[in-house]
């Protein structure tokens, strides 16, 4: 079990330091990697230049989204604010974040390239108005977190001891298989995990930073591995893109973020999640992109639609 006091703050490690009108920096640590930093840590990296530049704490985030157009290794990152629009109840910005030593990308069609191109996000920070509260969805009906298996055992073959990314978190399986074990059986191209920060991440009232979000709704790639099940393939998925949007607030730990693969094809695939509370109640909902790097085997064909997943129950039933 990841051990709390080893454990990284996201809120310290995205901290960003002005250098000028618009202009901030951060030095990322290699805490957040997976084999890569992870994207959306990244994305929080834009989102605490943003809210700085924005400098309300009565206009929260309600929408982001962000375009990778680099790979990026962890050191310092240079960011850009532009605020594009700054009404009564809502401000939008744009914000650029450059790498200080990118990887080469893939050239472009001209043969160029466009090596320092980082990321761009666009992102939208609401103040609460008066309106409806309409609840459109029911929570999934899987284990709570106390049931359910921790995603670190003592199996040689389990990656997620070594992956500084998962030593942040405790991270239970709701639904879905151990894919590091062996017989495991292919399923739905779904999953369900909870996930609790071990350094809490807190905003000034309380609640659930909302800028601690992206990093756990970008680990979409599990699906697709419960759906293509056992094999000699590997594969990894970089993010394209990587979209938010927040429509609650939690003072809860945990996080339940269930992910669905709706299609992989031709070296790309696409996947949404949903993030609830561990009463039940609905915070986000974000969607992606991914680039499928093949890493070894055969890719297989697979039709996974058919599987069922578990039902929903009807609305107003509680907590899972």
């Amino acid at each position: 079990m990841s051990d709390a006091a080893h454990a990284a703050d996201l809120a310290a490690d995205t901290a960003v330091h002005r250098t000028g009108d618009g202009r901030y920096r951060i030095d990322l640590s290699d805490r957040w990697d997976f084999r890569l930093p992870s994207g959306g840590v990244l994305m929080t990296c834009a989102l605490r230049a943003a809210a700085a530049e924005v400098d309300d704490p009565s206009l929260r985030l309600i929408s982001a989204s962000t375009v990778f157009c680099t790979p990026f290794r962890p050191g310092g990152l240079a960011i850009e604010v532009v605020v594009l629009r700054r009404g009564g109840s809502a401000v939008q910005v744009r914000v650029s974040l450059r790498p200080d030593e990118p990887i080469p990308s893939e050239p472009s069609n001209d043969g160029r390239g466009t090596p320092d191109a980082g990321l761009e996000l666009i992102a939208t920070f609401c103040r609460d108005r008066k309106g409806p509260d309409l609840i459109g969805t029911a929570p999934p009906d899987v284990p709570g977190p106390s049931e359910s298996v921790s995603v670190i055992d003592d199996h040689p073959a389990n990656p997620h001891g070594r992956i500084r990314f998962f030593r942040n978190f405790e991270c239970r399986i709701a639904d879905g298989e151990r894919l590091w074990l062996p017989g495991w059986e292919p399923g739905p191209a779904h999953l369900a995990r909870w996930f609790r920060y071990l350094r809490p991440q807190r905003d000034r009232d309380g609640h659930l930073d909302r800028l601690a979000l992206p990093p756990v709704v970008d680990t979409m790639p599990g699906a697709v591995l419960r759906a293509l099940g056992p094999s000699d393939y590997r594969f990894y998925a970089p993010s394209l893109d990587l979209t938010l949007h927040v429509v609650d607030d939690t003072d809860r730990e945990w996080l339940l973020v269930t992910t669905h693969a709706r299609r992989a094809r031709a070296g790309w695939a696409i996947a949404d999640a949903e993030v609830w509370d561990d009463r039940g109640r609905f915070l986000a909902f974000a969607t992606q992109a991914m680039y499928v790097s093949s890493l070894a085997g055969t890719p297989p064909v697979v039709d996974a639609s058919a599987r069922p997943w578990r039902p929903r129950r009807p609305s107003g039933s509680g907590a899972p």
